[in-house]
């Protein structure tokens, strides 16, 4: 057993069958099998259960593709550490970001980086805040940027800028030549938020709570899974909702949608770099991340 087992069970897990691993480590269907059966012999046990043309992992493999994931990742951080010694920052960087950094600041952010450092291969996970956080826990990655605090032990966190959020309307709503509504106003409108887990319904929640207001009394039509899905929902005339103007520049810029305060709610919130506190950043890891300080905290 080797760690190209591992990277090869690795990706039948992540793929969910042979077929698929094997077009994206250009093997044929055959040797990915022979792969997964000495690995199967090499633990004495089932690791991966074939169900037609999927591939699951079993108890065992579940147990296995933690360790997998971890030692990859070292292998990774070596090979990056080795690299620099070298005097070249190179390698893979496995990053995330809740929605909103996710979508609309990282990209930007990734593509100045890899003018810097071009020997470089950044991987972006984008999920709600909730998520992000466990994967940082499980060592999934090393670092992210998500829009609310937690309490969790493991966690380092520090505020890395700031965004604007506001309640947004269609351009067709009765709102729309408005600048700003009462915060009691709202309670009576049809309204969209976000799943639970999200930074930004976090954060929404924290500035109602603020001046003694609930988020979940208001006339909630709907909750919906992504921001992108808030939009649509704003556009089609299914309710109105607060969400960060970065995410609907184009729209407020077009004119398809408006943008309004709302009295007496702050709703102003950090971005957090959020980082594992027991885990030394590779120094690809570290490069990214002097890089992110310098850009938004000089």
């Amino acid at each position: 057993m080797d760690l190209w087992h591992l990277q090869i069970f690795q990706k039948v897990v992540d793929l969910k069958g042979f077929s698929n691993a094997s077009k994206v480590v250009n093997l044929t269907q055959p040797t990915i099998s022979t792969h997964i059966k000495e690995l199967e012999n090499f633990y004495r046990c089932r690791l991966v259960d074939r169900l037609g043309k999927q591939a699951l992992p079993t108890r065992a493999g579940e147990l296995l593709y933690d360790y997998a994931e971890k030692l990859i990742a070292l292998f990774e951080e070596s090979q990056t550490a080795m690299a620099e010694f070298l005097g070249n920052i190179s390698g893979r960087l496995v990053i995330g970001g809740s929605t909103i950094p996710g979508n609309y600041i990282l990209p930007r952010e990734i593509g100045f980086f890899l003018k810097k450092f071009e020997n470089v291969n950044i991987s972006v996970t984008i999920g709600d805040t909730e998520q992000i956080i466990q994967d940082i826990c499980d060592y999934r990655m090393e670092l992210a940027i998500v829009g609310a605090e937690t309490d969790r032990g493991q966690i380092r966190q520090k505020k890395l800028l700031e965004d604007e959020m506001r309640l947004i309307v269609p351009a067709g709503h009765k709102w729309a030549g408005k600048t700003h509504v009462s915060s009691n106003a709202l309670f009576s409108e049809p309204f969209i938020i976000r799943e639970q887990g999200s930074g930004t319904l976090q954060s929404i929640a924290n500035s109602f709570s603020k001046v003694d207001k609930d988020v979940f009394s208001l006339n909630i039509i709907a909750q919906l899974g992504s921001t992108a899905a808030v939009i649509q929902g704003i556009k089609n005339n299914v309710g109105i909702s607060i969400l960060s103007t970065r995410a609907v520049a184009e729209e407020l810029a077009a004119g398809t949608l408006k943008a309004l305060a709302v009295d007496r709610v702050d709703l102003k919130r950090n971005f957090y770099l959020t980082t594992h506190k027991d885990r030394t950043p590779s120094p690809l890891g570290r490069a990214f991340i002097d890089f992110l300080e310098e850009r938004f905290l000089n």
